[in-house]
């Protein structure tokens, strides 16, 4: 600087030399600078290889891109035989493997965000975020239960009350929540304590609503679960193959190993895996192919996604859960866009009314108001032809 003015000395025709401004501050003394340099994340630092030790001794021959084949290629096999026991161990256990998938993708996002800001030792952050956990899951999984199992809730006095107040009691829950978020913002951090609000709040609506579709998908029959998840399997595993071996155009910047000669190959193989080799009876094939082309042309930009959000941190993966494949997330960031069309999909061209929850309903109504909807629905069928005055005595 001290040089900047002397030349500025010396030579009159030089340009002014500007003053470095001084930063703004805030009235509770925080500058203007300070939150934006918070906000910086300093790149995360992963494990360079996570390989197991036996699979290293048996690879250490093959060069890296061999052996990320290798390594992939195995842990793959595992992953689907894995899949099919949970397939054959039924919809309960099922459930059981969405719940832990989703703590588990819910614990990654979160790490990420504590591991870039924990130096700044922000107040309840990790507490706050597993207790909205608890709110929301109690809040989906209430309603789910009172859905699909509402002759059982109906049988049982204390679950009936849960019931009738479900949402009263989830609205309580979460207000203690945001009560105490209120109660741990600290002076010279406020707008680093409302990023990781925000943070835990758009993480809890990707993972955890979305991963209760899955269970909503489930609910609606075993093939609405295994046809969509096998989909997006065989579409991230040929556009593999078709990318290594062939792949020579480069087809998004968020992810330069991504080729269109892969992107097109999955597409192609993908439905053709839907119309040939999972269900066979018409017209669930028709069904087939349409969350088959889904899962091969619009399912990858859910890891078109992930791979921007672990740019924006300088990350690789989102864990090492996985030898060659990151974490728990880094496999399921397809799979949570692909349950949310299924659930879509269904409720705008498969479900109808559901005759047996409207009985369900309806047999929760007062006597009055049962006898109401009796007469309204005899004088429609009366107007429509359906009952006749002998029906009618």
């Amino acid at each position: 600087m001290n040089e900047l003015r002397l030349r500025a000395v010396r030579d009159p025709d030089a340009p002014p030399v500007e003053k470095e401004s001084e930063p703004e501050v805030k009235a509770d003394g925080e500058t203007a600078s300070d939150s934006e340099n918070r906000a910086e994340a300093a790149p995360l630092v992963t494990s360079a290889d996570d390989t197991p030790e036996v699979l290293n001794r048996a690879l250490s021959n093959l060069s890296s891109r061999w052996k990320n084949w290798w390594v992939r290629g195995i842990l793959t096999l595992a992953m689907i035989a894995f899949f099919f026991i949970i397939i054959y161990l039924g919809p309960m256990v099922l459930m059981m493997i969405v719940m832990c998938v989703q703590i588990k993708c819910f614990q990654e996002i979160i790490t990420i965000g504590y591991n870039v800001y924990h130096s700044y030792e922000l107040p309840w952050f990790r507490t706050l975020s597993w207790y909205f956990l608890l709110c929301v899951n109690y809040f989906f999984y209430g309603e789910t239960v009172t859905d699909y199992f509402f002759t059982l809730v109906q049988r049982e006095e204390p679950l009936r009350i849960l019931s009738k107040y479900h949402r009263f009691i989830s609205f309580t829950l979460y207000l203690i929540g945001f009560c105490m978020f209120v109660l741990s913002l600290v002076k010279k951090h406020y707008r680093l304590q409302f990023y990781m609000f925000g943070w835990t709040h758009v993480t809890l609506l990707i993972v955890v609503t979305q991963s209760h579709l899955v269970i909503h998908n489930l609910f609606e029959g075993m093939i609405w679960f295994i046809v969509p998840i096998s989909c997006v399997i065989c579409n991230d595993i040929m556009a593999y193959m078709f990318g290594f071996f062939f792949g020579r155009t480069p087809l998004i910047k968020l992810s330069p190993k991504k080729t269109w000669e892969g992107f097109i190959g999955g597409f192609f193989a993908t439905v053709l895996f839907g119309l040939l080799k999972i269900v066979r009876m018409y017209p669930f094939q028709i069904h087939s192919i349409a969350l088959s082309t889904f899962a091969s042309l619009i399912g990858p930009f859910g890891g078109f996604f992930a791979s921007g959000f672990k740019r924006a941190f300088k990350i690789k993966d989102f864990a090492n859960t996985i030898p060659g494949h990151g974490g728990i997330m880094d496999r399921f960031d397809c799979q949570y866009l692909m349950a949310t069309f299924v659930n879509v999909y269904i409720a705008s061209f498969i479900r109808g009314p559901n005759p047996s929850k409207l009985i369900q309903q309806f047999m929760t109504l007062r006597p009055e108001q049962q006898l109401h909807i009796f007469s309204t629905l005899k004088s429609h069928l009366i107007d429509k032809g359906m009952l006749t005055d002998a029906t009618e005595d």
